[in-house]
């Protein structure tokens, strides 16, 4: 192998390893980032030897979960020794590990259920919470009702905790995506997607001014515009991070804290250029439709084992998910536009894996309600889905292609005046 080659290799694996071993660039609290692997493994033994010989044996069902927790405390153990960073480091690199963690429990968690029955899936369910029997998705507040009736306090009304929702989802998208077109055409296209589905899942079903005009103008305007100001300040701002040790003041060491939680620095994302790739371009159409499926499976789960939207099983699932997407989609994006990345990071491909498995765990237990699928409709809306997002992709393309080129005539117009 020549040395020429060897430099490539080192070039690829480089990239790749930003993503998804990224290491710490500057440490100030050395303490905290030093491994202290025997520490810990003598706390963590001590305290299971404490509980597993003090509680209570009685409670069968306690016994269980104490069980269940002991396992998922240590597999997080392990996931902060063993598992990669990811594209991140702040607030602390363990803090990514044990989110990779929880994704890979989420994985084998959702495999395991694949190969259970429809009846053994809910007496797990069940089990966790005995509450659950009592609901049935029928229950579900509805939202097409008297579409006619258009008034102020109607519409007040319709601003409720899914509202909010909504604008801080779109705003959290936004900071995720940071581009106005994908996210407009991802927004839109979520409309059209209820729409297709209304015959499955009934809170779909809509007035035309709540989608319209709350969701799309309103919730999800707003929540997109929000976000990209948000994004606009971050990346104008000037990052310069001194270390807490050569801060003297309480007061500034406290705020060197706080900041911890923030950015180490936020560049400016560019999906697309003028002189993208097929490959680059069709890469991003793939994930606006994915996109619309890990959307539907939060529907679709909720609705064929029958939990109500504000259960804890459903927030935690969520907010795991919200939590997982962000280094997913920063390696996706480093994929996608880095020509020296060769391999999709390894929390974009847990994500990809659990979105799959979600998506087939629906399919295998929502047999009769996929039975009552309007075939037509599915068709008609997978051709949308395609068309849209490959012509809002092609639509960026263009658009950036024509400021490059206008900035471009600009310049030469500037030089010439100038000599």
């Amino acid at each position: 192998m020549d040395s020429g080659s060897l430099s490539g290799s080192d070039e690829y694996k480089d990239a790749f390893e930003s993503i998804n071993e990224r290491p710490v660039d500057d440490i100030s609290l050395e303490f905290f980032y030093k491994p202290h692997t025997i520490t810990l493994l003598g706390v963590s033994i001590a305290a299971v030897i404490y509980t597993a010989f003090v509680r209570d044996e009685n409670n069968i069902q306690g016994n269980i979960w104490a069980g269940i927790c002991c396992v998922i405390f240590f597999f997080l153990i392990i996931s902060v020794l063993t598992f990669p960073n990811g594209p991140f480091t702040r607030p602390h690199p363990a803090v990514w590990r044990i989110v990779f963690g929880m994704s890979v429990l989420y994985l084998l968690t959702l495999l395991f259920l694949l190969f259970q029955s429809h009846s053994t899936v809910y007496a797990i369910m069940y089990w966790i919470d005995p509450n659950l029997r009592n609901f049935h998705i029928d229950m579900d507040k509805e939202y097409a009702v008297n579409c006619t009736d258009i008034s102020l306090s109607r519409i007040w009304s319709h601003l409720d905790v899914f509202a909010w929702g909504h604008f801080l989802g779109w705003t959290y998208k936004a900071i995720l995506f940071r581009h106005a077109g994908l996210l407009w055409a991802i927004s839109v296209m979520w409309e059209i997607t209820e729409i297709a589905f209304a015959h499955l899942l009934p809170n779909f079903l809509e007035c035309w001014w709540d989608s319209i005009i709350l969701d799309v103008l309103i919730c999800n305007g707003l929540g997109i515009w929000c976000g990209l100001k948000l994004c606009k300040v971050l990346e104008m701002r000037e990052y310069k991070w001194v270390s807490i040790r050569d801060i003297s003041s309480t007061t500034g060491k406290i705020k060197r804290a706080i900041l911890q939680f923030t950015p180490v620095h936020w560049a400016p994302v560019r999906w697309l250029d003028p002189n993208s790739t097929y490959m680059r371009f069709f890469a991003l159409s793939q994930l606006v439709v994915f996109w619309q499926i890990s959307e539907l499976n939060t529907f679709f789960l909720k609705h064929i084992f029958e939990m109500p939207p504000s259960h804890p099983l459903v927030i935690a699932r969520l907010v795991l998910i919200g939590v997982i997407v962000a280094p997913s989609v920063r390696q996706y994006y480093t994929y996608v536009t880095d020509p020296k990345c060769k391999r999709v990071g390894t929390q974009c491909w847990v994500y990809g894996a659990i979105m799959v498995t979600e998506s087939v765990l629906c399919i295998k237990n929502g047999q009769e309600l996929f039975g009552q699928a309007q075939v037509w409709n599915v068709i008609v809306w997978l051709v949308i889905q395609i068309l849209v997002s490959v012509g809002c992709v092609y639509g960026v393309v263009l658009y950036d292609r024509y400021k490059f080129q206008y900035k471009q005539s600009k310049k030469g117009k500037l030089m010439k005046e100038i000599y």
